[in-house]
């Protein structure tokens, strides 16, 4: 099997880590999953990593569960990178076309993005992306694609997105020493946007929210452009921390509380119903309300959508996109999390599940998957190095990483499989 046939997606959370592999052929039209894998996330918090010896077993736990599915090894993967370090804003490129005739062509569409990439970025920041939003040709404006048209002037309105440069460091070790080697850094929220919203969606106007463990990240489109993209610092464990301390319970039990007994409206669930903490675990006594807990995650949950319509007001988007919100995350599992997030956003809300993609599909259908399927897509899409062998430069990215970086790891790795 080709290595350049093969794309990987790793995503990084602060409860799980995930990875899907994925093959191309070339008479199919989708990527087809061949590898699945899923562990328990260790020194990640809120987005951050925080011990990298943990954060590296959870990656190589996931990353060799999901080779053993695909029966080969992999050396190479785009990485999700998230947490409330990320901060973005817009910028503006400007050239002059450099035909004669005025036709762009594509180097003068890479000088207008290099143009725009051409801020003030503090010393530790770092450029992931680099987004082109709509073009201007001379007196047109608008433009999506300015490729073959023909003018003198050439602008680009841009988002650029930025990290804290020794998170990413601390990341990039941590993958590294897990024996892959990073092709590039996508953002949680622009990866989960791949796997799940459709063109018209973006068309319309749509806000995407990811509520993860320790974050909630959201990406708002309309006309197909990228319009805001934030991450805010409070996820699906301050829930289960909620009901431990509503509970007077550990943390553990609280979860399992959440995950078995857990629902986002009170109005469902009847006054009179009663969970018995002993069948959860045999050193826990008492009888607690269901209510009371459904109460709990209301009330967090609500706080979460609050804090999302506080970002679609800053835009002017509050209450003005038609085709509504879409949730990805485990948190969003949650039943009554759809319902609450119609209530609190006026706005239709719907679970996003992975697209666009063949294999193992049963094994991703769920919207804690969309994160590592929708890397996998970014790949396909920006030519994700692993198909290439050599240095990476994608438009979107701000950095080039060589492709031989980790090659001693991935040796040793590949050399312990055989030895004792």
């Amino acid at each position: 099997m080709a290595s350049r046939d093969i794309i990987v997606g790793i995503d990084v959370g602060s409860t799980s880590v995930r990875t899907v592999i994925a093959q191309i052929f070339p008479e199919e039209e989708k990527p087809r999953i061949i590898g699945v894998g899923s562990s328990l996330s260790s020194g990640v918090r809120k987005g951050v990593i925080v011990d990298l010896e943990d954060a590296t077993k959870s990656i190589n736990e996931s990353v060799e569960q999901a080779e053993r599915t695909a029966g080969i090894s992999v050396d190479r993967a785009m990485v999700s990178i998230g947490g409330n370090h990320i901060v973005s804003q817009s910028s503006k490129g400007v050239i002059a076309v450099g035909k004669a005739d005025g036709e762009v062509t594509e180097d003068d569409i890479e000088r207008v993005i290099n143009a725009a990439q051409a801020i003030s970025v503090p010393a530790n920041k770092e450029i992931i992306h680099i987004i082109p939003k709509n073009y201007s040709l001379d007196d047109n404006k608008n433009i999506r694609d300015p490729l073959g048209m023909n003018g003198v002037r050439l602008e680009v309105d841009a988002m650029i997105v930025e990290g804290s440069t020794p998170f990413i460091k601390n990341l990039t070790k941590c993958v590294e020493q897990a024996g892959i080697a990073v092709s590039e850094f996508v953002l949680a929220p622009l990866a989960a946007s791949k796997a799940t919203l459709t063109k018209r969606q973006k068309e319309l106007g749509v806000v995407l929210v990811d509520i993860g463990g320790g974050t909630t990240s959201l990406a708002v489109f309309e006309e197909n452009d990228l319009l805001h993209t934030t991450i805010l610092p409070v996820g699906g464990s301050h829930i289960t921390n909620d009901i431990a301390i509503g509970l007077r319970t550990s943390i553990d039990v609280a979860e399992k509380v959440k995950l078995e007994y857990g629902n986002a409206l009170p109005r469902e669930i009847s006054k009179k119903e009663e969970i018995n903490l002993s069948e959860i675990d045999a050193n826990e006594e008492g009888i607690v309300s269901r209510y009371h807990v459904s109460e709990i995650i209301e009330a967090r949950l609500e706080e979460i959508f609050l804090l999302v319509n506080k970002e679609l007001k800053l835009i002017g988007r509050e209450k003005l996109l038609p085709a509504g919100v879409v949730l990805t995350g485990g948190t969003s599992k949650l039943p009554g999390a759809v319902d609450l997030a119609k209530n609190v956003l006026s706005l239709p809300a719907q679970n996003g599940f992975p697209m666009q993609m063949g294999g193992l599909i049963d094994k991703v259908d769920d919207p804690t998957f969309v994160t590592a399927v929708g890397l996998v897509m970014w790949g396909l899409e920006n030519g994700d190095a692993s198909r290439t062998g050599g240095l990476i430069k994608s438009p979107l990215a701000g950095s080039v990483l060589n492709g031989m970086t980790g090659s001693m790891d991935n040796m040793k790795k590949w050399l312990g499989k055989f030895l004792p």
